[in-house]
């Protein structure tokens, strides 16, 4: 459970008072400090016949406000700073995992754009060169959370240029006429290497004009930019075709996703989900082809 509270003494005193008087028990907190209000996040066991409303009027009648209550496991009691720790491994580990790993970490919701919650979900951005990656959920982000994703995203920046300082070696079991030619055709991209089609992006267009695009690399051929290739002609050729912009959906722990969006060289935006991930790319002041 999330709250605001006055930032006065005695104000958390009255929540927990509140609380211990209906016989909640606090397992877990974690104070975020502000200006002059103070959010507090609250691990709770409730009574058995409790329903989320009965914590949230609690909580409203103990000087609460902006609450949000979800429910958790046991999972929610680990270390803060242990967290924070280990998402900075993980991503130092593997930069292309950012979006799932800060998705877990400032527990990210799903799009509630289907439950009409849209309106009330609140929204952290985060930017790693031309890439943002976006983050919803219904609590609101605290300013503490603000700058510690932005630190991450650093993070994140960081490791790639040093990556990128020192090129991987190209395949050495090609020669020069064995890089993947792209192929444009009606509704694809192919990458055609002697003939065999290595890569492909196929799209189809909704009602409003946006591309949905799939693509799939053959795994012999993965990690030597071709998908970013693939998803730069895709965006010319909806360029041409006086599209807006095109999407592409695929898994939330997806590791591809990142380097595959900055290979392209074009503004993408990564919104995560708790299970999936949207990457819409704007392509209005692309060059035409």
């Amino acid at each position: 459970m999330r709250t605001t509270l006055d930032d006065r003494p005695g104000a958390l005193a009255e929540l927990t008072t509140a609380c211990g008087a209906a016989g909640v028990n606090i397992l877990g907190l974690q104070v975020f400090p502000g200006v002059d209000r103070v959010t507090d996040e609250l691990v709770l066991r409730t009574p058995g016949d409790w329903e989320l409303a009965d914590l949230a009027d609690l909580v409203e009648r103990s000087g609460g406000t902006r609450v949000s209550v979800l429910p958790c496991t046991e999972a929610a009691l680990a270390d803060q700073p242990t967290r924070y720790v280990l998402a900075a491994r993980s991503i130092l580990a593997e930069p292309a995992t950012f979006p799932d790993v800060v998705a877990q970490l400032f527990d990210a919701e799903a799009d509630r754009d289907a439950a009409g919650l849209s309106p009330l979900m609140d929204g952290m951005d985060l930017e790693i060169g031309d890439v943002v990656v976006q983050l919803r959920r219904t609590a609101p982000f605290t300013a503490a959370e603000h700058a510690r994703g932005r630190a991450l995203a650093e993070l994140v920046a960081d490791v790639l240029a040093a990556a990128a300082a020192t090129p991987a070696p190209g395949p050495q079991d090609l020669s020069a006429d064995q890089e993947p030619v792209l192929e444009v055709h009606e509704g694809e991209v192919r990458a055609v290497v002697a003939g065999v089609v290595v890569g492909q992006a196929t799209w189809a267009v909704d009602d409003g004009g946006a591309w949905h695009v799939e693509l799939a690399v053959d795994p012999a051929w993965r990690r030597r930019r071709i998908g970013s290739r693939l998803l730069l002609e895709t965006a010319r050729a909806a360029r041409t075709s006086e599209a807006e912009e095109i999407v592409v959906r695929t898994a939330a722990d997806n590791p591809a996703v990142l380097p595959l969006v900055l290979g392209t060289g074009l503004r993408g935006r990564i919104r995560m989900g708790s299970d999936d991930l949207t990457v819409r790319i704007p392509v209005r002041r692309l060059a035409r082809a």
